[in-house]
């Protein structure tokens, strides 16, 4: 097993969960993955979070799915949990509740109250309950350590290539197309509207997408990730405007992937301004990207 908050599930993590794998054949064990939620940092945060989620509890799941992990176990966090010392954590969750034998972790890994827990200590604990522990090194891109934090920063930097390398795929939200407004609709330019469930994006603005789950192949799309300050939107949300698509996909799961960056969102003076910059936007596709 292993433990973390795996936001994103970049390759540095599915490097780890290979191994995760990789051991639990050899031993004829079932392979676990223990995640958080909330993460430790938005627990502690409360309400001024700021570090944005790549990738919100659902999507988590189905990326560490994707890798082949027998089971996800979520751990609410919360004041119970964030409490426990480093040796009660290892007692009661790894020991009583998970009966963990082999545990395999990052070399960032800290764990009990005020993270007193490390590498160290959990093998010193791993000693005294009779399961093997083992530490992996970070996994190395271009002389930079692959991180969470990296693939942030990829994004705010509009570095798409480079958010691809880290995540080994685009980076992509995923929801369910929600009713709205039918504002687009009203300026030529109909949107599937979906709602992030996030604090904070690590994306705002205009971009060039591909949408899954409506079509046998992805298809292409402008979408705008904001709270649409021209029509006086407070809320975060993503809207997708699907070319030469006419089809009613209200209710449907789908994955959007960002794959450019147009502009970042802006407020306009009235809606007629608003539709000759979507024209604008609109104009980039065809775009190289999809041919």
């Amino acid at each position: 097993m292993t433990i973390g908050n795996f936001d994103g599930v970049h390759r540095g993590h599915q490097a780890l969960l290979a191994q995760v794998k990789e051991k639990a054949n050899i031993n004829n064990l079932t392979s676990v993955v223990v995640v958080f939620e909330p993460q430790p940092a938005e627990f502690f945060a409360s309400d001024q979070i700021t570090v944005p989620r790549l990738t919100r509890c659902r999507e988590k799941y189905f990326a560490l799915a994707e890798t082949g992990i027998d089971q996800v176990i979520v751990l609410r966090f919360d004041k119970t949990l964030a409490a426990l010392t480093a040796e009660e954590f290892v007692q009661q969750i790894l020991v009583s509740g998970l009966n963990a034998k082999h545990v395999i972790v990052g070399d960032d890994f800290r764990f009990g109250k005020s993270r007193q827990g490390d590498f160290h200590e959990l093998q010193a604990q791993g000693k005294k309950y009779h399961f093997s522990v083992e530490s992996m090194p970070s996994l190395m891109m271009a002389g930079e350590r692959v991180s969470s934090t990296r693939v942030r920063q990829a994004l705010a930097n509009k570095n798409h290539d480079l958010v691809e390398q880290l995540l080994g795929r685009p980076y992509s939200m995923k929801g369910r197309v929600m009713h709205g407004y039918k504002r687009g609709r009203q300026l030529g330019f109909p949107t599937a509207n979906i709602y992030l469930h996030r604090e904070v994006t690590p994306v705002q603005g205009v971009y060039v997408v591909r949408m899954h789950g409506v079509s046998s192949q992805g298809l292409p799309g402008v979408a705008n990730v904001g709270i649409r300050p021209t029509v006086g939107g407070t809320r975060t949300l993503l809207e997708v405007h699907l070319f030469d698509f006419d089809q009613d996909i209200y209710g449907r799961q789908v994955c959007v992937e960002f794959c450019e960056k147009i502009r970042d969102e802006k407020r306009y003076d009235n809606l007629d301004l608003l539709k000759e910059q979507i024209v604008k936007d609109a104009a980039i596709y065809p775009a190289p990207i999809f041919r």
